[in-house]
């Protein structure tokens, strides 16, 4: 792996657990909230492991079918393909490199 797509998921994640943490206070305070297609798109985007973390440090989310279920669902579908991706890297190299 690169170091670049290291540093964007540890910048990735940081972002997603940070916004459950916002998102959590502006629960409670019933203040503006962040919307929970944003939170599931960071998820989409790399930020799954944050999200996890942070669904379960700030105890929020946790009810919600969509996370609890959706966020695991979305890390295992990014686990095969970045196993899939490594695994195939010089074939997928080689059809991108055909590509320009």
């Amino acid at each position: 792996m690169t170091s670049s797509f290291i540093i964007y998921l540890l910048f990735i994640n940081t972002v997603a657990f940070f916004a459950m943490l916002i998102d959590k206070r502006r629960a409670i305070n019933k203040q503006w909230r962040i919307s929970e297609k944003a939170l599931i798109g960071m998820s989409v985007a790399g930020g799954s492991i944050g999200m996890l973390c942070g669904m379960q440090i700030f105890r929020h989310k946790t009810k919600h079918k969509k996370f609890t279920i959706g966020i695991p669902l979305i890390l295992v579908v990014q686990i095969l393909l970045l196993g899939f991706s490594l695994e195939n890297y010089e074939i997928i190299l080689k059809e991108i490199n055909k590509m320009f």
